[in-house]
């Protein structure tokens, strides 16, 4: 009932405010469970797919937009739940990848839709990055759904990290052909399996979204950058410093000149009056 709602005043609105292109609709089943495996660019990515689709569309969310207390985390809360949002709590390590897996299971079983983002973060660059095979390609194995890649277009655009005024531009979005993995069925404990499966899914993404695929998790890109970041800062502090320990030698000089003079001129005053 609230997903409804939701569905109506939210994706309505992102419908008639961005007017978001789609192709390949077609490829999701009108009824029965489905994997939407998509690159993430944006935190409104969650939002633009199933705004789009008649079917409600089951995504995982971090925990915290759930327990958040006060009046603004309720709402938070509400609003997340609204739009089909599960909370699974990320912080413990391979635990919180099993939650995710669980719930990921628990949503095809009931013959819905999931969605999930393989690269397990957003893109901290636009690029496309190396799928993680634990939660997708389990969840397929597991459940024996067929999994639809799905590309994300220039939603980076309309809300980059860290800004709160969306730009107003349309986005796009591509829905693949399914990938059969029924081949794999009951192999979820293999590993290489599980790379193989995930590398399909992301070569497919890459097919449909044009971008540069990198062969690193998004993670660890993301640890480069802000290392990268803090080198950068450490060095302008760094130079900063130089240069005010500079300023400060020269205006030593200058005022050590000044008082040379000064005292010049004092004696050639005195040997004058003399």
């Amino acid at each position: 009932m609230l997903y409804g709602t939701m569905k109506i005043s939210v994706g309505a609105g992102l419908k008639l405010t961005f007017r978001p292109w789609v192709e390949g609709r077609e490829h999701v089943p009108a009824e029965g469970p489905a994997i939407l495996a998509s690159n993430h660019l944006s935190f409104c990515d969650s939002f633009f797919l199933p705004a789009v689709l008649d079917r409600k569309v089951t995504f995982i969310a971090k925990a915290e937009y759930f327990t958040t207390p006060g009046i603004k985390g309720k709402l938070t809360a509400a609003f997340f739940k609204g739009v089909g949002q599960l909370p699974v709590d990320r912080s413990g390590g391979r635990g919180a990848g099993e939650a995710a897996i669980r719930s990921g299971i628990e949503v095809l079983e009931r013959g819905e839709l999931f969605g999930i983002y393989p690269e397990g973060t957003r893109s901290p660059d636009g690029r496309l990055y190396r799928g993680k095979p634990g939660g997708l390609a389990r969840v397929a194995l597991a459940t024996g759904a067929p999994v639809l890649p799905v590309a994300m277009i220039d939603t980076e655009k309309i809300q980059p990290p860290g800004k709160m005024m969306p730009k107003l531009m349309r986005p796009g979005i591509r829905i693949g052909a399914p990938l059969d993995f029924s081949r794999y069925q009951g192999m979820e404990g293999d590993r290489f399996i599980l790379r193989s499966v995930t590398d399909e899914v992301m070569y497919a993404i890459m097919k449909l979204s044009g971008q540069e695929y990198v062969d690193i998790y998004a993670t660890a890109a993301k640890r480069r950058l802000a290392d990268e970041a803090k080198e950068r800062a450490e060095a302008e502090k760094a130079e900063r410093a130089e240069k005010k320990a500079w300023e400060r030698a020269e205006h030593d000089r200058e005022e050590q000149d000044r008082l040379e003079r000064e005292r010049r001129e004092d004696k050639d005053g005195e040997t004058r009056a003399g």
